[in-house]
């Protein structure tokens, strides 16, 4: 059996971690070092930090806030925003960053993630995915760190991860909107679906508060990794002892 990977997300606003439900009321959770740090003494597989309105706002994540993570990290880490060229992503990976993530950018101009891929590697690039259901079928959102400036993509989500997946990306994240800081649990039903179209890694993000919520999603939605940003800010969740609980339940993970 594949190892599974907790992540955790740090989605940062004006220099805080910040955390909403349903993408809405952004409240302050720290700062990004102090909790980076954190996570890592618990025993996390992977970071990643969000810079959710750079995309919104036409700007890119700050180089030198990269570079003093990448400082104290020992861990893989992830760095999205605003990032919309192969040098603003180089840039951003010679500051210390394992891999990059576009969203919003790669819906703007999709050949951006064949040009990343080409330059970096598919292991590097990973494209977030932001959906909601409408319709009865998950619709694609863009621009989603500010509420003012969040559209619809016009893009069913099942047809976009498929491109992006065409395109050469090396992982997908997909931000289950509807379940966004709930806390009850991983849109297994949609993450199954996704599950159905793509090879590549599939991460899951949105509504984890329990174990039980990341047991679900390992065996049922069979995701690669498990992102969570509020269960563990709020100390609900503590990563050693829930990937000791998810080993007693069969499932295997980095000690």
């Amino acid at each position: 059996m594949l190892t599974k990977r907790i992540i955790a997300c740090l989605d940062v606003k004006d220099g805080v971690v910040v955390k909403g439900v349903k993408f809405r009321g952004h409240e302050p959770m720290g700062s990004p070092e102090e909790l980076a740090a954190r996570y890592r003494a618990q025993g996390v597989d992977e970071l990643v930090f969000y810079d959710i309105a750079a995309s919104a706002e036409g700007r890119r994540v700050p180089r030198d806030w990269v570079a003093r993570t990448a400082a104290f990290l020992d861990i893989p880490f992830c760095v999205a925003g605003g990032i919309r060229s192969v040098a603003d992503a180089e840039e951003l990976l010679n500051a210390g960053a394992d891999k990059i993530s576009v969203n919003s950018p790669a819906l703007e101009r999709p050949a951006l993630i064949e040009e990343l891929s080409r330059r970096f590697g598919a292991q590097c690039v990973v494209v977030g995915v932001d959906s909601r259901r409408e319709n009865g079928e998950w619709s694609v959102y863009q621009y989603t760190g500010l509420v003012e400036k969040t559209v619809a993509a016009k893009r069913r989500m099942l047809d976009w991860i498929a491109e992006v997946q065409e395109r050469g990306a090396g992982e997908v994240v997909l931000n289950c909107m509807d379940s966004d800081g709930v806390g009850g649990g991983y849109d297994v039903a949609q993450l199954s679906k996704a599950r159905e179209i793509l090879t590549i890694p599939l991460v899951a993000s949105g509504g984890a508060k329990t174990v039980e919520h990341f047991v679900r999603v390992f065996k049922e939605a069979r995701v690669d990794a498990a992102l969570a940003a509020g269960a563990f800010h709020r100390g609900e969740l503590e990563i050693g002892a829930l990937k000791r609980e998810l080993k007693s339940q069969g499932l295997e993970v980095r000690p």
